[in-house]
């Protein structure tokens, strides 16, 4: 029995000396660390102009009308390249015809009169002269010459009339003839149909503004991608600048263009001043088409092979800092008063980071976090190019506290745990 007694208070001791040893490793394990660190590691960094824009021709025509009918043939349609000079409709021409016509006959009619004015002048101009003569023999009364003078002048002014109004009937045949030509509308220029507003029996009035038949593009070879670029980034665009952009149909190729034009002229929209900056770009393989939204970035700078932070870092405060950060932070808002919402605010904090020349970055030494002076160069957004300091390579640049840290000094947690990683809040 005491056998027994003996084996039992051995198994229970080893029992608890078990236990001790788990809660003891169970509780070391799950102790967190206080800070998040990543390495700060060369690498290549883009620093980038991003915008939106949309692909257009470099030259779009409309043609329209400049007569009222009704359209009585179409010779073109979407996507049906045309030369400049083609038919591409043409307007029913019947009235045109007879408008022509009859300022024909207008023509006849007024040329005929200045014919028979012509023989007026020529018989007044007789009378005229026999009664000169007559007048010197004192056969005449003077009265009888005065009033063949008369006749003489009227039938000359008559003349004068009759060829004005055939100058007017000419003119007005002209017209006719114009605006029966004008019922055959051809292309301008050589080019592809992107747009067709009318079809066979619609009338269009053409009274008040020529009315848009057709949309040509002259060539969609070349293509140009209009762009809104803020004011904050317009510094930093210039001429034959180097633009990569892709389109949400190729979202895997990334297609290459120059800047041909900032325009200096300013695009307001709700207080948000923006410049047009108009990309150049290379269509041969006809992929990209009028309309497409481009996803626009001019390619500021590139360095290769740098030592860089990601901006995490340079925005991480210790917690006895957090008071002081906060404060400084409360003054810089009040002095930005961005003018629009969270997009205007985010646009600003990349544009802080990018303007900074210096400062401070955190890392990890001994346990402790361990302030560090440093000079910074281009971002590509997500991380900073460190051109100096006293930061090394390999160095744990600490870019948040833990969630057990954070809970322990009162400080806001910015990391929050999400499947597959962290999100930064």
């Amino acid at each position: 029995m005491t056998r027994k007694k003996a084996i039992g208070w051995f198994a229970a001791a080893l029992v608890i000396g078990a236990g001790g040893v788990g809660f003891w490793r169970l509780g070391d394990g799950a102790k967190e660390p206080p800070y998040v660190t990543t390495p700060a590691q060369r690498g290549n960094i883009t620093q980038v102009v991003s915008s939106t824009g949309t692909l257009q021709a470099v030259v779009t025509v409309q043609v329209g009308s400049q007569v009222s009918g009704t359209i009585e043939k179409l010779s073109a349609d979407f996507n049906t390249k045309v030369k400049a000079g083609q038919v591409v409709a043409q307007l029913n021409q019947d009235k045109f015809k007879a408008a022509e016509d009859q300022a024909r006959a207008n023509l006849l009619a007024a040329r005929s009169n200045v014919e028979k004015a012509k023989v007026g002048v020529v018989d007044a101009l007789r009378t005229l002269e026999r009664n000169r003569e007559l007048r010197k023999r004192d056969l005449m009364a003077q009265s009888d010459l005065d009033a063949a003078q008369t006749a003489y002048d009227a039938a000359v002014a008559q003349l004068e009339v009759n060829q004005a109004q055939t100058a007017q009937a000419q003119a007005a045949l002209k017209q006719a003839t114009v605006d029966l030509n004008n019922t055959v509308i051809r292309s301008p220029v050589d080019g592809i149909v992107i747009s067709r507003n009318v079809d066979v029996g619609q009338t269009v009035a053409a009274s008040l503004q020529a009315p848009t038949l057709f949309t040509i593009a002259n060539e969609l070879a070349k293509m140009e991608v209009h762009t809104n670029v803020d004011e904050a980034d317009v510094g930093n665009v210039r001429e034959r600048q180097e633009v990569v952009f892709t389109v949400d149909a190729f979202p895997a190729r990334r297609f290459r263009g120059r800047v041909h034009q900032v325009r200096n002229s300013p695009v307001i929209v709700q207080n948000v001043v923006t410049y047009v900056a108009v990309v150049r770009i290379d269509n041969k393989e006809l992929l990209l088409k009028p309309g497409m939204t481009a996803n626009v970035q001019f390619l500021v700078s590139q360095k290769e092979d740098v030592l860089a932070v990601p901006n995490m870092a340079l925005r991480f405060k210790p917690p006895e800092e957090k008071e002081e950060a906060q404060e400084l932070l409360r003054r810089e808002q009040s002095r930005a008063a961005p003018r629009v919402g969270a997009k205007r605010t985010s646009r600003q904090g990349v544009a802080g980071v990018r303007a900074a020349r210096r400062a401070r970055v955190y890392a990890l030494r001994d346990g402790k976090a361990q302030p560090l002076e440093v000079q910074l160069g281009i971002t590509d957004g997500s991380r900073t190019e460190v051109l100096g300091g006293d930061l090394q390579e390999d160095d744990q640049v600490i870019i948040g506290m833990s969630s057990s840290a954070a809970s322990s000094t009162g400080v806001a947690n910015p990391f929050q745990p999400r499947q597959g990683g962290f999100r930064f809040r």
